[in-house]
């Protein structure tokens, strides 16, 4: 076996973990993410955003 192959093969293999590291960031954060957001638009503050983005809406389009 060539030398280069087996320099890259051992950087490869010491590398297998850091996919399933990223994916458990990637995950903890989108859950703090939805967490955050269930949170803001739950309450009084939520339903008046949502309430004003879809008069403003259907402004837009002539309905409202």
């Amino acid at each position: 076996m060539a030398p280069e192959l087996s320099r890259n093969r051992k950087r490869s293999r010491s590398e297998d973990g850091i996919t399933t590291a990223e994916y458990a960031v990637g995950t903890a954060a989108g859950a703090g993410l939805a967490g955050l957001l269930y949170k803001m638009l739950s309450g009084g503050f939520g339903n008046e955003l949502l309430t004003t983005l879809f008069d403003h809406v259907l402004g837009l389009l002539g309905i409202g």
